[in-house]
């Protein structure tokens, strides 16, 4: 594809309901000015003076259209995520562009989940993340790490809520209890609920039917399950051990994002998954944590 072929396709995401014909982002006019020299428009109403990434998440961009395509394309390929490390040499930029652009994608991502709604047979569950502690050198000097005195303080739990058959959505607390109160914002008060025998879901015997599992003696069974929800984890995890190979904290609601969203588009071409990504991204805003990331100028 060339510039130009890119340039068009990035006009057909960001204005689809006109076929491509820019529209005012300031006024919503539909009549515009094509400066063609400057890839800009102008409004005929009110002069305002826009580009196509204009007000998007790829606002002041300094690649180039083919590049931002080629990124999304790359993003979506892989089944357990793309290190940025990778992004950077496939596209040849620096790993520091590659990181910022690849959390840009995963804010699109999160766009699709912003005000989801769970209902019917819902699948809750969650994993504890990070905060790995280095075991000593000699036997005798190591500790159980299972305590909490030998911890570091730094793990962190991933509750995932998945609709059976339908979307998921994860959240980051710092343990299974506090996951309710989210719940009871998300789930509809009439869905069924499957968890395990874990004491922080017991609450939800008042709030939902509720269908738990003992996963001690069996992984599932007819009356509960819970492997949709593992299922989520299991990718993460891959993507944490296996792509990542280390994710920061204050970071980690961001990949949870981007697993679910790998597992509710997962049986969509690459082509599609890649026009979601797209559409998402143009129909954003200037991200407030990633815009002059590196230049410490985020909000």
């Amino acid at each position: 594809m060339s510039e130009d072929e890119a340039y068009q396709h990035f006009c057909q995401l960001r204005w689809p309901e006109t076929d491509g014909e820019a529209v005012c982002p300031k006024c919503g006019c539909a009549e515009t000015y094509n400066i063609t020299s400057r890839r800009r428009f102008k409004c005929v109403a009110c002069h305002h003076q826009f580009s196509v990434t204009s007000g998007t998440i790829f606002a002041s961009r300094k690649l180039s259209f083919v590049d931002l395509l080629a990124a999304i394309v790359i993003f979506v390929n892989g089944a357990k995520g793309v290190s940025a490390l990778q992004v950077s040499r496939d596209l040849d930029v620096q790993y520091k562009t590659a990181f910022v652009l690849s959390h840009k994608l995963r804010e699109a991502m999160a766009l699709e989940q912003q005000n989801r709604r769970l209902d019917g047979v819902v699948e809750i569950d969650g994993a504890y993340f990070g905060g790995h502690v280095k075991p000593a050198n000699v036997k005798a000097e190591r500790k159980d790490r299972r305590l909490a005195e030998n911890r570091n303080g730094k793990r962190q739990c991933v509750v995932v809520m998945r609709e059976r058959g339908g979307k998921s959505l994860p959240f980051v607390v710092r343990n299974e209890g506090e996951a309710v109160p989210i719940a009871r914002q998300r789930i509809s008060p009439q869905a069924i609920i499957h968890a395990d025998e874990g004491t922080g879901w017991d609450v939800m015997y008042g709030i939902w039917e509720t269908k738990r599992i003992n996963h001690s003696v069996r992984y599932s069974s007819d009356t509960a399950c819970t492997n949709q929800a593992e299922s989520f984890f299991s990718r993460l995890r891959r993507m944490e051990v296996g792509t990542h190979h280390h994710i920061a904290g204050q970071y980690l609601h961001a990949y949870a994002g981007e697993a679910s969203w790998r597992e509710d588009n997962r049986r969509i071409s690459n082509g599609s998954q890649a026009m979601l990504v797209g559409e998402s991204a143009m129909a954003s805003a200037v991200s407030r944590q990633w815009a002059g990331y590196w230049q410490r100028r985020a909000a």
